[in-house]
């Protein structure tokens, strides 16, 4: 590790960080991709002596810093200064596209997620969510599509971290049925957000354990499953946390309650819509012990209610992320096989990103198309696990 000092007032306020942040130590302080959202989390480190680096022995960093140092050089910077020399953080956002377009390690984000969720009684709980979420929602208000593909990419490849990555996608599809379609006031995504992030707290390590479970469930998982609701309530209780929708929304969110979101409070009816998308979402994931669901059947979980009528909630959040969710895999009439990347202005219509070709052979490079046009219409759905053509996550995000 060759730690490198970064200019501390390159460091940009909500943006994610073009690289992994350590102190002089090595000491992980924050991960690429992380957002800074106040100028206080970086006095926080300096006030204490940290000296805020980077490793310039990672593959991209080392290309910044070679770059300034040539630079330097070449201008006849004199020697103290190159000595002195720290980067900048448009040092290193210059090196790789795909950061420049504000996307972030996702892998990062979701190991960042799953420790939180697993360690509910850190005293810095509360904060680390506050900026979890703030991170998504930036993330799902600039790159909606991105963000759909790329946790549900992580939903169908990181099976050990399902509850984490469970947890942040209700929250996107929620916040996009909420935002697009039933035109609920900003200030009430925070709530949500909280409320769908910590649905499940007092279960996370059981759920990851349940994902990866081929066993029927014991009568005590069985027990703490049904309890999670009441139970996640509590915690968050005694946290301290005081914010009644998000405590209602958390404590309802298993409730069985149809009929008009209109004749509910505010909380039940971010808890019915978290319900909606719980189901949704869970459907689309697959587990160690089970396949997903193609995209019509776990659309028809959340879609009607209890009563077999249209769900306005469930309803909602289909029309938001579409009946093929970016992310999902398809067949199209032209009989090449692809995977969603955007939603379209028709639910049905989406635009894909071809990896089989008409004959079954990888494409090579992904081709994009339009599945409005009637030679590139969906005509059935393809189960992630019998595609065997697999890119690079960043390399797909760079065609949404």
């Amino acid at each position: 590790m060759n730690l490198i000092a970064v200019n501390i007032n390159s460091l940009r306020l909500g943006q994610p960080l073009p690289f992994t942040l350590r102190n002089e130590q090595g000491v992980l302080l924050a991960n690429k991709g992380y957002i800074i959202h106040e100028r206080e989390e970086i006095t926080y480190w300096t006030s204490r002596g940290m000296t805020l680096c980077v490793d310039v022995d990672a593959a991209d960093n080392r290309r910044a810093y070679v770059g300034k140092l040539y630079d330097m050089v070449r201008s006849e910077a004199p020697l103290r200064d190159i000595a002195q020399m720290q980067l900048a953080t448009d040092d290193l956002v210059k090196v790789e596209a795909s950061e420049a377009s504000g996307i972030p390690d996702w892998a990062a984000l979701q190991m960042r997620a799953n420790n939180l969720l697993r360690d509910p009684l850190n005293e810095q709980f509360l904060p680390r969510l506050d900026r979890l979420y703030a991170e998504l929602h930036t993330l799902v208000q600039q790159y909606p599509d991105a963000t759909l593909f790329a946790l549900m990419h992580l939903a169908a490849t990181e099976v050990r971290m399902y509850s984490a990555t469970h947890a942040m996608l209700v929250y996107v599809v929620c916040s996009l049925a909420a935002s697009e379609v039933l035109n609920w006031a900003p200030e009430l995504d925070a709530p949500l957000g909280k409320a769908a992030l910590t649905m499940n707290l007092s279960m996370t390590a059981l759920q990851d354990q349940l994902a990866m479970q081929n066993q029927a469930l014991t009568v005590q998982q069985i027990e703490a499953v049904e309890q999670h609701a009441q139970r996640s309530f509590s915690m968050l209780l005694a946290m301290g946390v005081d914010q009644e929708d998000w405590l209602l929304a958390v404590r309802h969110h298993h409730d069985r309650a149809p009929g008009a979101l209109e004749s509910k409070t505010v909380a039940l009816r971010m808890a019915r819509l978290i319900q909606r998308a719980d189901a949704f979402v869970a459907g689309l994931s697959p587990r160690v012990g089970r396949s997903s669901l193609t995209p019509s059947a776990a659309m028809q979980t959340c879609y009607f209610d209890e009563e077999k009528m249209v769900d306005e909630a469930g309803a909602a959040l289909i029309k938001a992320v579409g009946v093929f969710t970016p992310g999902v895999y398809v067949r199209l009439a032209s009989a090449e096989i692809a995977v969603v990347i955007r939603r379209g202005g028709n639910t049905t219509a989406p635009r894909v990103a071809v990896l089989v070709n008409r004959h079954g052979m990888p494409t090579g490079e992904p081709i994009v198309r339009e599945t409005n046009v009637p030679a590139y219409k969906i005509v059935a759905n393809v189960p992630q696990r019998e595609v065997k053509v697999q890119f690079p996550l960043e390399r797909m995000l760079t065609l949404i």
